[in-house]
């Protein structure tokens, strides 16, 4: 039986309508349940059609800590699968929008699943425009999704996807990024081998980032972009 405690001190962390955590409590208990998938771990692609494979709670509580730690009102969640994650992400925009009081943000939310981007709306809908206000979902391959389109700037990236595509997607998205831009990428060591172009990009300083890895489980990579030069 899942750990179901962890979920609690993940919500803990949000700040969210009573009926949205709920749901959060929901799809976590849900994705707890389900067996775990790793890209690079032998399986078969079509095998995580039928599942969340989503971040993991205490991830999840740390990326909506950092977005509201760096005021990031522009993101890009390369990886929606069945939302849950994405709800953290504009829960976390839509405050710092509020709290700007520019009324400006958005969460650029990429699936190329049809399926997963339908049960994805659902759980949107569930929270209502506490969510749903804030989040662009663009349906098909991110390659070309993510050609066009982006905010002027990128504040925070978050890399939850077949690692093939990691790489591919912060080229896109690197030239909006700003000094203090966040790159997120979860099972950076459970998924060392397919994220070793990222990692190796990311650690050179050259490129202007600064990485480390978070010890949760199966490492979640965390990067800041400085500038070159620096």
């Amino acid at each position: 039986m899942p750990d179901f405690s962890v979920i609690e001190k993940a919500i803990s962390s949000v700040v969210a309508a009573p009926a949205t955590l709920e749901l959060l409590r929901d799809l976590h208990k849900q994705a707890l349940t389900e067996p775990p998938y790793v890209s690079t771990d032998g399986q078969a692609e079509s095998v995580a059609l039928d599942r969340f494979v989503a971040l993991d709670p205490d991830k999840c509580a740390l990326v909506y800590i950092l977005l509201r730690a760096s005021r990031a009102r522009f993101v890009v969640e390369a990886g929606t699968s069945f939302g849950l994650s994405t709800i953290y992400l504009a829960l976390a925009v839509g405050q710092n929008a509020r709290q700007e009081g520019s009324g400006s943000g958005k969460v650029i939310a990429t699936e190329n699943e049809p399926a997963k981007a339908a049960r994805a709306r659902e759980h949107w809908a569930r929270a209502g425009q506490e969510v749903e206000q804030w989040i662009d979902l663009r349906e098909g391959d991110l390659r070309e999704t993510l050609k066009t389109n982006l905010p002027e700037r990128v504040d925070f990236l978050l890399l939850d996807i077949w690692t093939p595509l990691a790489m591919p997607t912060l080229n896109l998205v690197k030239p909006r990024m700003t000094v203090g831009s966040l790159v997120v990428a979860d099972n950076n060591i459970a998924a060392k081998t397919g994220y070793k172009d990222l990692v190796t990009y990311l650690e050179n300083p050259e490129n202007g980032f600064r990485i480390t890895t978070a010890p949760y489980d199966g490492g979640l990579l965390v990067a800041v972009y400085v500038g070159v030069n620096v």
